[in-house]
């Protein structure tokens, strides 16, 4: 679609650029941003500035962000009244304490504890044939409809919505409210309406338990209701809330990774074939996918204690913003960084994170992925872009990066 960014080392004695101001639009919906160029020059830190004026340390270097991203005197804890609040929308919730990704250990651990067993290696390698299941049926589908079709809202979210719903014992019939929801909640236009989101979200995954409580299925929410609420071990309302943090990023990520994922693997042609031609580079490529859009850019946490690192001095109360999508372009850590290789290890990516907050739902979302390309390339092999890429809408910068529709035909 565009051209990838080409780095540029300042010359010697130039004066370091101002703070760029950090959430900013991609010109490229799987490039990073442009104007975010003086980061990668200047890199592994700097300074970049949030909605309200705020200075905060970006960083952009991949040794230096799996060393802070592992370094206990950077907190999650969203309560403490220094952690930086990226975006005015999320003023107002910004200091709700967010079970796993909003807490520190010891909490967080116990929290995670509970969870990894049904987001386990084998937990979700036995889940494979219901999520084929669920991919071919949505196929089938599509292929009787006829072209053309919007792969988003056909295909790309409710694949992972569907899978979600069968792991949590959410009634998928619900869909069409949690993902508006969820909609409002990650890029509502005001703060109020993100807010107004988020008590929607919780209230009901609240009345859900109750009624679980009357009614037990064989969902995760069903098992936690009796290993956890009932036994005293978990509160009503942290259930609640970390059910909407699971059913949120559950279906969100993976679904902009789908279609994100399918509009660069139609813009790079000769990619899309070494994979029709070898299906064992699925697993390789979907790492290289997940490097390569980093569609989560902007990880955040807070300094408890003064952090030297790169010749900086990162102080008590600073603010960190990890830029994924930089991070998983350094260089130093990946030749050729903005060039699509299947060829290359790119699994040390931090497309998730890194370190005791990684993602929890990787192996979901690496397995759905994989259904979900392999799937729509052998069933569909002539797949296209219906109109111009250039022509096709994206998300901004400041919400989850992926396809606002993506119109194909065959």
């Amino acid at each position: 679609m565009t051209e990838a960014p080409t780095g540029t080392t300042p010359a010697r004695g130039t004066p370091p650029p101002a703070a760029i101001a950090f959430f900013q639009d991609r010109t490229c919906p799987y490039h990073p941003p442009t104007n975010y160029q003086p980061l990668r020059d200047r890199g592994p830190l700097a300074h970049v500035a949030f909605y309200d004026g705020r200075r905060v340390w970006a960083v952009t270097g991949h040794a230096e962000a799996r060393a802070l991203l592992t370094d206990p005197r950077l907190s999650s804890d969203r309560q403490n009244p220094a952690f930086p609040v990226p975006l005015e929308r999320f003023e107002a919730i910004a200091e709700t304490k967010a079970p796993l990704i909003g807490v520190d250990d010891p909490e967080h651990n116990i929290q995670r504890r509970m969870l990894i067993p049904a987001f386990g290696v084998k937990k979700i390698a036995a889940m494979r044939p219901e999520i084929q299941r669920i991919v071919d049926g949505l196929l089938d589908r599509m292929l009787a409809q006829g072209p053309p079709a919007e792969l988003v809202s056909a295909f790309a979210l409710p694949v992972p919505s569907m899978v979600i719903c069968s792991l949590l014992g959410v009634p998928y019939a619900d869909h069409e409210f949690f993902e508006e929801q969820s909609r409002r909640l990650l890029s509502g236009r005001t703060s109020e309406e993100s807010e107004e989101a988020g008590d929607a979200l919780e209230e009901y995954l609240a009345a859900l338990i109750t009624r679980k409580e009357q009614e037990p299925g064989d969902g995760l929410l069903d098992e936690l209701i009796a290993d956890r609420l009932r036994t005293g071990s978990l509160e009503r309302g942290e259930l609640a809330r970390m059910a909407m943090i699971l059913l949120v990023a559950g279906h969100e990520t993976t679904a902009n990774m789908i279609s994100l994922g399918t509009f660069t693997l139609l813009e790079h042609p000769e990619q899309l074939d070494r994979l029709r031609t070898r299906d064992d580079l699925i697993p390789d490529a979907v790492e290289e996918l997940l490097r390569f859009l980093s569609i989560a850019d902007g990880l955040l946490r807070v300094a408890t204690e003064d952090i030297e690192i790169a010749g900086h001095t990162i102080r008590a109360d600073d603010g960190v913003v990890f830029a994924t999508s930089l991070i998983n372009r350094d260089g130093a850590a990946y030749p050729a960084p903005d060039e699509l290789d299947w060829s290359r290890s790119a699994r040390h990516h931090v497309a998730f994170g890194f370190g005791i907050h990684q993602c929890l739902g990787q192996n979901l979302a690496r397995a759905e992925m994989e259904i979900a390309l392999r799937s729509l390339f052998a069933r569909i092999p002539d797949l296209r872009l219906a109109v111009p890429a250039a022509a096709i809408p994206f998300k901004p910068g400041d919400t989850l990066q992926g396809m606002i529709e993506l119109p194909v035909a065959w």
